[in-house]
């Protein structure tokens, strides 16, 4: 599975590389705590530890809890997306762990390989570090300024998917609870994430063929766990994407 690349040299280079190494310092716990929480009835949202890994080989448990997962998802059509707005889930990056830091920053340090902070900020803003881009496969100098949109924070299950699959029922509270959920942040590529859009499974996957099984992991846990719901196309692709993950030895 897709892991951790080699930093880059510079600021603002960016390397392409087709096999990046993995990172070995943690695995898939939080596909199995978003699953084990749904399954103990929780059913509500679920913050996870903005520290965690973004980026795990994949087991044959993880696996088994993905497919799980998979088979609690309704399917129903798309709901209209008359009344999104992005205020609809709170102001953008909010501190709903009360860490000090907002969310954004949190990721990026999370994400980031050998993150650097400003000084005098509680090691919250985020200077400059190196992303191993899991929808590219690409390694990118991240430095905040001018270039800061070359790194941004991906909503995995983008917040007008979830509007139009049940989230325009939700509270404010749980809305933004959603909005900074770590389980469905990753720090990626700019263009990618543009790219991407609001799309789903079925529009869109990521370019990079050896991160579609954990994406599609993260994007059905998420779901579960939040009770949204999928479309056919996008369960179909989904399914596929979970057939064809390659278990980790």
């Amino acid at each position: 599975m897709t892991g951790l690349l080699t930093p880059a040299r510079s600021v603002g280079a960016r390397r392409r590389s087709p096999r990046p190494h993995r990172r070995t310092r943690a695995r898939w716990h939080w596909v199995l705590l978003v699953v084990v929480g749904l399954a103990a009835g929780l059913g509500g949202p679920v913050v996870l530890d903005a520290r965690a890994a973004a980026q795990y080989p994949v087991t044959a448990s993880d696996l088994a809890a993905g497919r799980a997962a998979l088979d609690t998802l309704a399917i129903k059509g798309r709901a209209p997306r008359t009344g999104y707005e992005r205020d609809e889930f709170g102001q953008p990056w909010a501190d709903v762990d009360r860490n000090g830091c907002d969310t954004r920053n949190d990721i990026l340090r999370r994400d980031l390989v050998d993150p650097v902070a400003k000084p005098a900020t509680r090691e919250c803003v985020v200077l400059r570090g190196t992303l191993a881009d899991p929808y590219t496969g690409e390694s990118i100098a991240f430095e905040r300024g001018e270039r800061s949109s070359e790194v941004q924070i991906d909503h995995v299950v983008a917040l007008a998917d979830a509007w139009q699959k049940g989230a325009q029922r939700w509270t404010d509270e749980k809305r933004r609870l959603f909005a900074n959920d770590p389980a469905n942040l990753l720090a990626v590529d700019g263009s990618a994430n543009q790219s991407k859009g609001a799309g789903d499974a079925a529009t869109w996957l990521p370019p990079n063929t050896g991160y579609r099984c954990a994406y599609a992991l993260r994007q059905t846990a998420v779901k579960a766990a939040y009770g949204l719901w999928a479309t056919q196309a996008e369960h179909d692709a989904l399914t596929r994407a979970i057939d064809r993950c390659v278990v980790a030895g």
